[in-house]
Order: structure tokens, then sequence, then C-alpha cells
């Protein structure tokens, strides 16, 4: 019997679904402020749908983006400010750069896609409640 999309998750669950050891949760947890899973008595953590989310989120730009822990805290931190505008250029099809982004317009999508994510889980659980 699994559970229902909405219930809490515990860190071994948290763990396999975001797909990484359960101590990368704890150290997660450590290092960045905005990862706040609920506490029960004894410090036993529980995960919200949302936080689950945050966590694939953080995962996705610390193993697939390549961005640091303190690009991660940053950009969380700094959710007021814009990043700087950069000129992106759509090379002809079949060019060798048509794949190949700058490494500050990969930051700069990483932080609107993060951005437009974090917008979603906070509208989600409003219209879960």
């Amino acid at each position: 019997m699994s559970k229902s999309p909405q219930a809490f998750r515990s860190i071994s669950e948290a763990a396999d679904e975001v797909g990484v050891p359960q101590h990368v949760l704890r150290f997660w947890e450590g290092k960045l402020d905005f990862i706040q899973p609920v506490k029960r008595a004894g410090g036993r953590r529980f995960y919200r749908p949302e936080d689950i989310q945050l966590l694939k989120d953080v995962r996705r730009l610390l193993h697939d983006e390549g961005m640091t822990i303190k690009g991660v805290e940053r950009l969380y931190k700094d959710k007021k400010a814009r990043p700087p505008r950069a000129a992106v250029q759509i090379a002809a099809p079949g060019t060798a750069s048509n794949n190949a982004l700058s490494a500050v317009t990969r930051e700069q999508l990483s932080l609107t896609l993060a951005r437009i994510e974090a917008a979603q889980a906070r509208l989600a659980a409003v219209l879960s409640h």
C-alpha cells in the first residue's frame, strides 16, 4: 500500500524519492537554511510534498547543473534580486554552438527555473489547504 501524494515522508522515504542517501539530506539541512522539514518529538524528520520537490530541485542544481552549495544557497537567499540580463543567441540548427550555453546563461536559467518551481510549490501548498 503506497502513501497518498500529500502524505509526509520519513527521511528514508525522502532520500529514496530524491535519489540521495539520508546523510546527504541531513548535510543539506545543516548547510541550506531554507530546507526545514517538520521535526517531531525526538527530532525525527518528516518531509512534506513541497519539501520533497525542493530537495529534488537542490539535487538537480548540485548534481545535474554543477552548482556549488554556496551557489544554491545564494540562489535561494537572493530571491528578490534579479540576475543581470544576458543576450541569448540561438545558433542555426546543426551548428556546434546551438547546444552550448554559457555558464552565466545556464546559471540564470537555473535561477529562473528554481524560482518558478518554488512559486509552484507555494501555490500547490496554498491550494491544498
